[in-house]
């Protein structure tokens, strides 16, 4: 698995963004995609979510390895907003927040956020999202159901983000009908997975202010070094397949494969896992003619 690194950059024209990023799909890290004059980095901090949401419950998540099978892992226990953010300051565990949005709660938090937006007007900036984890918990490698451009803004902590193209989805043994990959690429087993050894992506490792830009259809595996949050915003995809694409795994492919999971249980998930095994034996064969 070969990964080189992201680019860096600062005042890019929007012009050259669509051109050289979103039209071909190139990933950047933007250092003022979030305007340094933004309320959040003044107003922000973990003291502040728990005076405004502390007593909130949240579901929380754990590793996602052992719920390979499914489209999305089950909570490990409940607690309340506040209990959490001290539980992630004062120990390392894998534990995250997946599903739950601070943004939405409280929706006067999105007027703390200010965009330079080199997209000209694609991002929306009424659905932003918010993911909270704890040092060490990861986000298994996936695409994005809806195959938007994703804006992954780094708040507090650093992340490192792994990014694979949609065209090496056999190479690292995509699950058919779902929207992640079997292999575990932070501790990857060659012998059982040598197609792994043939990936060819990028690392970024975002900081406090920073935001990465995802390609429509990208693979991504997130990796918390330390605690922290971000925030993301879409981009409607931009091709007409990437519509289709989005269209298909949100209206058919998911519910078609959870209903054939609760039919054949078991049996359905192992013959995924045959699939995307030949898929990848075969796209091996294709990279040495």
């Amino acid at each position: 698995m070969k990964l080189s690194q992201i680019i860096r950059a600062k005042n890019i024209d929007a012009d050259d963004f669509l051109q050289h990023h979103m039209k071909v799909s190139k990933p950047i890290i933007l250092k003022d995609f979030i305007q340094s004059d933004s309320p959040a980095f003044q107003k922000w901090n973990y003291e502040y979510f728990k005076e405004i949401a502390g007593e909130t419950k949240v579901s929380v998540y754990g590793s996602e390895i052992e719920s390979i099978d499914r489209v999305a892992s089950k909570p490990v226990g409940e607690t309340t907003f506040a209990e959490y953010l001290d539980l992630i300051t004062t120990k390392i565990t894998e534990h995250r927040l997946f599903l739950f949005n601070l943004l939405s709660l409280k929706p006067d938090l999105k007027n703390d956020i200010h965009y330079k937006d080199v997209t000209k007007g694609k991002i929306l900036r009424w659905l932003p999202f918010m993911f909270f984890g704890g040092q060490g918990s990861i986000t298994r490698n996936h695409i994005d159901i809806d195959m938007s451009h994703v804006f992954l803004s780094q708040f507090q902590g650093v992340k490192r983000i792994w990014l694979f193209p949609w065209e090496q989805s056999d190479l690292m043994y995509k699950l058919p009908y779902n929207f992640h990959s079997l292999a575990n690429l932070q501790e990857p087993d060659y012998e059982k997975h040598p197609a792994l050894k043939h990936l060819n992506g990028y690392e970024a490792v975002i900081h406090p202010g920073e935001t990465l830009y995802i390609p429509s259809g990208w693979w991504h595996y997130i990796q918390y070094e330390t605690e922290g949050y971000s925030v993301s915003v879409r981009a409607l995809p931009s091709s007409a397949l990437e519509k289709w694409r989005g269209f298909k795994n949100l209206v058919i492919i998911r519910h078609f494969d959870n209903a054939m999971r609760k039919i054949f249980k078991e049996k359905w998930f192992n013959y995924k896992v045959k699939i995307a095994e030949k898929r990848a034996k075969r796209a091996m064969r294709k990279l040495k003619v």
